[in-house]
């Protein structure tokens, strides 16, 4: 199994800044991918591979910027440039193999 904690979610407003970050635990492969997804229909937003090739939605790729400390299984995606658009509940996912594991999700709202 796999386990993931999401933090840094918070209020801010917009023209702010948050860093989220993903912890991954358990049975983890070397290669595998983790990203951030959001809302009810879980949007992409980055993705990260293990090889460091990301990729991003369109709307975010200007302002947001993931990263990974592989030697730490963390995922981290630094949102810049917030609009209230923005405001979602942010999910951490990872998939290896053929699955996808899904954190818990963490709130970001932005104000306007």
């Amino acid at each position: 199994q796999v386990q993931l904690v999401e933090s840094g979610g918070d209020l801010v407003q917009a023209g702010g800044s948050l860093r989220l970050s993903c912890a991954a635990s358990g049975s983890l492969f070397t290669d595998n991918t983790m990203g951030w997804f959001r809302g009810q229909q879980r949007d992409l937003v980055a993705e990260i591979s293990s090889t460091g090739n990301a990729v991003y939605a369109d709307a975010m790729k200007d302002r947001f910027t993931i990263s990974r400390d592989s030697a730490r299984n963390t995922v981290y995606l630094q949102m810049n440039s917030l609009k209230p658009e923005d405001t979602a509940v942010y999910y951490c996912n990872l998939k290896q193999l053929n699955f996808a594991y899904w954190g818990q999700g963490t709130q970001v709202t932005v104000s306007s």
